[in-house]
């Protein structure tokens, strides 16, 4: 289902053009000092033989990570056309073909035909919708146990890139836009619906957080 908002569609072309650099990246460098980060929260809360909902799974290296050492089994769902090209290829030559689904477009638009996962998983992904709110609650009423996620810390370095980014983009004709949402009021989303947080890091830039429900479904 292709996306149909203008802001959907303006980040799914933007992201197109670093679906090929982005895998390139991981074959050589492996995972960002955040990511790392991220999967020490989820190894905390838990990945063995659980399903992962990995929302804006770009190229889809986490995901198919995760599954390579213990979780069950995989569904990405990712605006860009090329990025789910990529990751398909990625999931074929890494023998997982029968673990891994893919979905493309808006996980708003999508998340009524997709099936409640044991975890779900966002990484930079908040930041790149404008309406926070919504996609943190349509994401956690597809998680039956954890939630991983990473996003901007807010900082006044972190919304001066933003306010850069979003002018060169403004510039080069592109109407995505990137956002700093408050930590606070997302942490605010999240444990009102029941989940308590077990582990937080960060780096200079990103903010690395792990929930789980409070009572299992």
């Amino acid at each position: 289902m292709p996306c149909c908002c203008p802001h959907s569609q303006s980040a799914s072309k933007f992201f197109s053009l670093f679906a090929k650099s982005y895998r390139r990246r991981f074959n050589k460098k492996g995972f960002e000092k955040s990511q790392q980060q991220l999967v020490s929260g989820i190894n905390k809360a838990g990945k063995d033989d659980k399903t992962l909902l990995e929302i804006g799974c770009g190229v889809g290296y986490l995901h198919q990570m995760l599954v390579e050492q213990g979780a069950k089994s995989a569904l990405g769902v990712e605006l860009s056309a090329n990025m789910i090209i990529e990751a398909k290829d990625g999931a074929k030559q890494r023998g997982l073909d029968k673990q891994l689904s893919y979905l493309e477009g808006d996980f708003i638009d999508l998340a009524e035909d997709i099936s409640s996962m044991d975890m779900v998983i966002m990484d930079k992904v908040i930041c790149c919708y404008p309406d926070a709110e919504r996609l943190v609650q349509h994401s956690l009423k597809k998680c039956k146990q954890s939630i991983a996620v990473s996003y901007p810390r807010k900082t006044w370095y972190t919304r001066l890139g933003v306010q850069i980014s979003a002018t060169v983009m403004k510039l080069l004709g592109s109407s995505f836009r990137p956002y700093v949402h408050d930590p606070e009021q997302i942490e605010f989303w999240i444990l009102q619906q029941g989940f308590n947080k077990i582990f937080q890091d960060q780096t200079t830039v990103w903010l690395s957080q792990v929930y789980t429900r409070s009572h299992l479904k």
